[in-house]
């Protein structure tokens, strides 16, 4: 594996998300929804402004489940197919590239510039809020943003993976859709059913490690259950044994999202 050409695709698929300004409307996206959540989210209850960093954060994670993974799938659906729609897959791998060079380097420059994006946008948010987080305050936000850039890049991944194995672009979309669906929408209440309906007699030994099936139900356990009035209130404590929520475990969990739809799309690509 050579690192030049990887770095020279990494570089193009970055500089293009620059030049066409997608970099900069996700930070914008980002930057106004949580400032409208850390300043306005205890409105209902007749308060506004910045309450507490445990507040903003789960308000916070609310919001990047459902906005990080529809933004990575639909950065990434075309890395692949829409190269071999346009006709350009064949000039590439003329070229002195392997096809895991090429995947990769397509992934980390979509990965940097969602990554460039995430923390562009939250990080406006931790200087406008530094005057009001203390240190510890301070640690868990970026532990927030780290997480949330993780998250992204797990998404991507399986981005990175319909598009070896979809046949054109509309497939693509389709499947990326439908896997936005099934892990933020479907998954959780799956699960929920399976557990209403038996009473709680099968599965719920079994449970918490089903969760860590779902990248977005990971990243939610890795921001929430540090924190004791939010567990409580997500009712984690309960259903979540504290020996799984070791943040490092959370993290290869993780990393695991990231490394094995890659290694599927490598699989793929090479047959």
């Amino acid at each position: 594996m050579e690192l030049t050409p990887i770095g020279i695709i990494a570089g193009k698929e970055f500089w293009d998300r620059i030049r066409n300004r997608w970099v900069l409307a996700v930070a914008l996206v980002f930057t106004v929804f949580a400032l409208a959540i850390a300043y306005f989210g205890g409105a209902q209850q007749g308060s506004v402004g910045f309450r507490s960093i445990e507040f903003t954060i789960a308000s916070l994670v609310s919001l990047v489940i459902y906005l990080i993974p529809l933004i990575a799938l639909i950065l990434g659906f075309d890395a692949i197919v829409g190269e071999r729609e346009r006709g350009s897959l064949d000039l590439l791998l003329s070229m002195p590239i392997t096809r895991f060079e090429l995947l990769l380097g397509k992934y980390l420059g979509l990965a940097g510039a969602l990554a460039f994006s995430t923390v562009a946008g939250f990080g406006l948010v931790a200087i406008v809020l530094a005057t009001q987080l203390d240190l510890a305050a301070l640690f868990h936000y970026f532990g927030f943003m780290l997480s949330s850039v993780l998250l992204g890049m797990a998404f991507l991944s399986l981005a990175v993976m319909i598009s070896v194995f979809a046949s054109d672009r509309t497939r693509a979309s389709g499947m990326a859709i439908g896997l936005w669906f099934f892990f933020v929408l479907v998954f959780d209440l799956l699960l929920l059913g399976a557990l209403v309906v038996t009473g709680g007699r099968y599965g719920g030994e079994i449970f918490p490690y089903l969760l860590l099936a779902n990248p977005a139900d990971v990243f939610r356990i890795l921001n929430i259950f540090s924190m004791e009035d939010v567990r409580t209130l997500y009712g984690l404590a309960t259903v979540f044994p504290r020996a799984l929520a070791d943040p490092w475990l959370l993290g290869l969990v993780m990393f695991a999202w990231i490394v094995a739809p890659l290694g599927i799309a490598n699989w793929r690509f090479r047959k």
